[in-house]
């Protein structure tokens, strides 16, 4: 019988290897399914609201204009 030898640093590349493919798998199966989405029309883009603030300070404009 022949019995195998596991040390930690081949446990520890063991758990590394299964967390990474877990991960792996999670992010392609959700980059396949928004591309699955996307080509039937159930995703709705959001159009880009950018709220802007326009503040003129009267001090920069009067102490361009003293100039």
């Amino acid at each position: 019988m022949i019995s195998l030898y596991f040390d930690p640093g081949l446990g520890a590349m063991i758990v590394q290897a299964i967390v990474a493919a877990a991960a792996g798998i999670l992010l392609f199966s959700k980059n396949v399914m928004y591309k699955v989405k996307s080509f039937f029309g159930l995703i709705k883009e959001e159009d880009e609201h950018y709220d802007s603030i326009d503040i003129e300070d009267d001090e920069t404009q009067e102490n361009e204009s003293k100039k």
